[in-house]
């Protein structure tokens, strides 16, 4: 009996110093991840800081040419920061971006579209320039404010399109059982219901999330994403150096 009792509390020693052991690991990984992460982040705050003083060569000429069309994505809390949107827009510009579309999910920065032209000189909204037949190539900044809601109701208007067109040609039943709308057809079924914007060539997310919080996605088939952390937080630096990888890096479309 005697023998039996030690070596249950053997046991039971032993499997507290196992657990012991464990949790002592897994602090240990959860304390270097962490250190990690920190020198990461005071490594890319001094970068964003020499970038913005100028300092590092590489990033003062930027092939901007490569930049045609320019995506931001907003979360809808921090779309209300107006003044850190125009702030950002300031920035785009003076580096020579000239066309941006804006968008979150809620809408919010369409009702401040207005407050937004105003502060940007000479800015003007894409569709107007569009509608007006204004090069792209111009010399005034063109916005685009897209949210959630236009990309519901551009599928619909688009497959409603593409139903009249279909039903209006006279197949027969088993012909329009075999039928499969392309890509293409979609497309310009988008572009006929006013929704078929350029697909952007970069696009940056601000927010906490790492996605492109409903994007229509038929415009960012072969768009690069960066996610740029809370717009609170957004300097001078780390947009410069979202720019700059995006034209040093070659792009491979497929077929």
């Amino acid at each position: 009996m005697d023998f039996s009792n030690e070596s249950r509390v053997l046991h039971r020693c032993s499997a507290q110093i196992g657990n012991l052991l464990l949790l002592s690991l897994w602090h240990l990984v959860h304390s270097i991840i962490r250190i990690c992460n920190f020198t990461l982040d005071i490594a890319n705050v001094l970068e964003s800081y020499l970038i913005s003083s100028g300092l590092l060569g590489r990033y003062k000429s930027l092939h901007i040419a490569k930049l045609r069309y320019l995506a931001i994505v907003i979360e809808s809390e921090e779309a209300y920061q107006t003044s850190k949107i125009i702030e950002l827009l300031q920035w785009l510009e003076a580096v020579g971006v000239k066309h941006v579309c804006l968008y979150d999910k809620e809408g919010i920065l369409k009702k401040s579209k207005d407050f937004i032209l105003e502060n940007l000189d000479g800015a003007i909204l894409f569709q107007d320039a569009h509608e007006n037949n204004v090069l792209l190539d111009q010399q005034h900044m063109t916005l685009e404010f897209v949210s959630f809601s236009d990309g519901k109701e551009a599928v619909a208007k688009a497959a409603n399109v593409l139903f009249m067109k279909y039903s209006k040609s006279g197949v027969t039943d088993q012909n329009q059982k075999e039928k499969i709308f392309t890509e293409s057809q979609m497309s310009e079924a988008l572009k006929t219901v006013g929704s078929g914007g350029p697909e952007p060539d970069l696009l940056l997310v601000y927010g906490p999330a790492r996605c492109h919080l409903g994007f229509p996605a038929w415009r960012i088939k072969y768009t690069e994403i960066v996610h740029m952390g809370p717009l609170k937080s957004m300097n001078y630096g780390s947009l410069i150096k979202a720019i700059y990888k995006f034209t040093m890096v070659r792009q491979n479309y497929g077929k």
